[in-house]
């Protein structure tokens, strides 16, 4: 069965989205403010049809998901680093963008403030399952430099590429931005450079006063630092300024 085309995947989803509000229709409340749902089981069925099929066949990247099992296979029969990987990557590449489909559908019904945080949050969950396996695996090298690559990759890359687009779309006018918003941004980074930077000091300038044990103490109160940070961000961006983080209309002024 191959990869559905956009009107039949329109049509899919209409189709579940009617089924499941004919479901919830059938939800009575008692008079003691109880509800009982009353979902006949052949409509139950037909949602959870309808929604495997939309994210099994809506896209051609997941004929790439059998390489995953045959990764293993190959690792188990051969031990061939170099095909592991290979097979690794491309069957872990469907997922990803599944992954991502998934936070994107969830927008919808929370929102685009909670929707960018759930696809911020859980579009890094690959790269934090490799790096939990690596250091498991003892590669704390690999690690560090994964997340080496993530931070420039989001400071460089990914604003240079929205600043750039932003550029070619909306040409000889200004791009607006929320002046909060990248205050309490450039707050969050500047917190997370010197989390990191300064573990990093007391070890190349070795002035520990107990070797070895100042640095890992230092690291894990600065990695519990940034959690809470994240934590009262979280909350900041959701409870107290979720007004702040809405899209600002679309009004440029011309140079």
């Amino acid at each position: 069965m191959g990869p559905l085309d956009e009107k039949a995947l329109h049509e899919l989803e209409d189709e579940t989205l009617f089924s499941l509000q004919s479901a919830v229709q059938k939800t009575h409340v008692s008079p003691l403010g109880v509800g009982f749902t009353n979902f006949r089981v052949r409509d139950l069925k037909n949602v959870v049809y309808s929604s495997i099929k939309i994210v099994v066949f809506s896209t051609k990247l997941n004929l790439l998901m059998p390489f995953g099992p045959l990764a293993i296979l190959v690792h188990n029969l051969t031990g061939h680093r170099g095909w592991v990987f290979f097979l690794s990557l491309l069957g872990i590449t469907p997922l990803a963008e599944r992954l991502g489909y998934a936070t994107e559908q969830l927008a919808f019904y929370t929102g685009a403030t909670v929707g960018g945080l759930l696809n911020a949050t859980f579009g890094n969950a690959t790269e934090l399952i490799i790096s939990i396996y690596a250091l498991r695996s003892g590669m704390i090298r690999v690690v560090q430099q994964s997340l080496l690559g993530s931070i420039l990759s989001n400071m460089l890359l990914v604003l240079g590429c929205a600043f750039f687009s932003g550029g070619i779309v909306h040409y000889k006018k200004q791009q607006i931005f929320n002046k909060a918003a990248a205050v309490v941004s450039s707050g969050l980074l500047l917190m997370a450079v010197m989390g990191l930077l300064f573990p990093a000091v007391l070890h190349f300038t070795r002035t520990e006063v107990h070797f070895g044990k100042s640095e890992l103490a230092l690291s894990r109160f600065s990695s519990c630092v940034m959690l809470i940070a994240y934590a009262s961000y979280l909350f900041f961006q959701l409870k107290c300024q979720h007004t702040e983080y809405q899209p600002l209309n679309e009004v440029f002024l011309y140079l």
